[in-house]
């Protein structure tokens, strides 16, 4: 750990942190009791490095704040809550939990004080704030029945995370997820900690793992025979993980960053008859949208991380090949952006997939390319940070020939091949600035990552 000396915090600023009421994420391995105070290890230097797990469940508290108002420069719990929120107008009623006579640990009285001027909100979702929020208070109103009434202004998790360390991964509860079917199918289940399963599926399921089925029809060849109508069937499996660091002790401002999302994919599928993009180009049909706002808690402060993926299948083909194929797919992939000072943002992505053919026929000539795969997006506060495209594939191709001889004679032969890969793509976004990062002037590119290996090949008769 790097000593560097502590930067001196302005008087008077002061910091609130809320966990809402009921955000489920699953408990990161290795993590305390989620009812227990996140644990802070404070440096010689005075920085402190700050647990990132996942936001209590089932605490008897159904918020926790944390304050920097003692002089100490370090967040304190406090029972301060975020009413409700106006996005509009950037209004919000600040509520106070009834007086203790004595302080609940992990707090001071002081933490408890109503909101003043320069009090920085950091909250999970709340009433009129589905995703979380972060905001200064700029000015104190009347007090009412449902507390205080606060005015707010945009600002960074610098301004709460101060010259702290933070560095952690964890897991996303799949029954956090919510998902919206885009067609006819489509199924999803699940399986979480304490085996707790849900779906036709979730008793397969490896816990922390979510699953979507689909047996869907894609578009036909013209002219193609009914018995070679399209179709796409098969599941996508994910353990989804979020990924952040912040290290603010390099003086005003993070002196490095990191948000991301990584973690393994597995999915089997299926792609069968006449194919066709009737445009000519690739044909994308998106079969399901899932979102997840995991609240991580690093160290008192909640920190609301906003996922979203859109899962497709795209069919890009001629309308000449026939295919009855059937494929395996597993691996990992890691996406995200990570800061530096004196680099500024830079991307991140990688990923680790294997392919095997579990059936592979081909007749005709001509051309298809098939992927199952997700548009990803990572972010803060319901603010795109990383977007992302990860779209394994399988492409086939067959080639004919035709041989005559004067006897009237003539024959038809070929050779087909099968290929699997995997193309990830995506960009940064200016959001990003919420770090207290210098603003992007532009949107970063993650830059194409392609891989190709061979599967199958052949020839035959066609």
């Amino acid at each position: 750990m790097r000593m560097l000396a502590r930067r001196l915090l302005l008087p008077g600023l002061t910091t609130l942190a809320l966990t809402a009421t009921g955000c489920s994420a699953a408990t990161h391995t290795g993590a305390a009791d989620p009812a227990a105070p996140a644990t802070l290890a404070p440096a010689a230097d005075g920085t402190q490095q700050l647990d990132v797990a996942a936001a209590p469940q089932g605490s008897p508290t159904p918020t926790a704040v944390a304050r920097v108002g003692s002089g100490k420069g370090t967040p304190e719990k406090s029972s301060l809550k975020v009413a409700s929120y106006d996005q509009a107008t950037g209004r919000a009623v600040i509520s106070s939990a009834p007086q203790r006579a004595t302080p609940s640990p992990g707090r001071s009285p002081a933490a408890d004080k109503p909101v003043v001027v320069g009090d920085v909100i950091a909250s999970a979702p709340a009433p009129g704030a589905p995703n979380g929020l972060l905001a200064k208070v700029t000015e104190v109103g009347k007090k009412t029945d449902s507390g205080t009434e606060v005015k707010t202004a945009p600002t960074t998790l610098s301004s709460v995370l101060s010259d702290d360390k933070a560095d952690g991964k964890v897991p996303v509860d799949p029954a956090s997820v919510s998902v919206v079917p885009l067609m006819k199918g489509v199924t999803f289940s699940w399986a979480k900690s304490q085996g707790v399963r849900f779906g036709p599926q979730g008793a397969k399921l490896p816990l922390g793992n979510l699953r979507l089925d689909v047996d869907a029809p894609v578009e036909t060849a013209p002219g193609a025979p009914v018995s070679a109508g399209a179709s796409v069937s098969g599941f996508v499996q994910l353990a989804p993980t979020v990924e952040f660091s912040y290290d603010g002790s390099g003086g005003a401002g993070p002196r490095a960053a990191f948000l991301g999302m990584s973690g393994d994919w597995s999915s089997q599928w299926n792609l069968k008859g006449h194919a066709a993009a009737s445009t000519g180009a690739p044909k994308r049909i998106p079969f399901a949208k899932l979102h997840s706002a995991p609240v991580i808690q690093v160290g008192p402060v909640p920190v609301v991380v906003n996922l979203d993926l859109t899962v497709y299948v795209q069919v890009e083909a001629d309308g000449r090949v026939t295919l009855d194929v059937r494929q395996d797919v597993k691996g990992d992939f890691r996406v995200g952006g990570s800061y530096a000072t004196g680099k500024g943002w830079n991307p991140v992505s990688t990923s680790n997939v294997q392919s095997t053919p579990v059936k592979a026929e081909v007749t005709a000539a001509g051309r298809v390319k098939g992927a199952l795969g997700a548009e990803a997006s990572v972010g803060l506060y319901g603010a795109v940070g990383v977007s992302a495209d990860f779209a394994p594939y399988l492409r086939g191709e067959a080639d004919a020939k035709v041989a005559a001889s004067s006897d009237g004679k003539a024959s038809v032969s070929g050779a087909w091949a099968l290929y699997g890969g995997f193309d990830l793509s995506g960009q940064l976004h200016l959001q990003l600035s919420l770090f207290g990062t210098p603003v992007l002037e532009r949107r970063v590119p993650l830059g194409a990552l392609n891989r190709e290996w061979p599967l199958a090949s052949g020839k035959a008769a066609l």
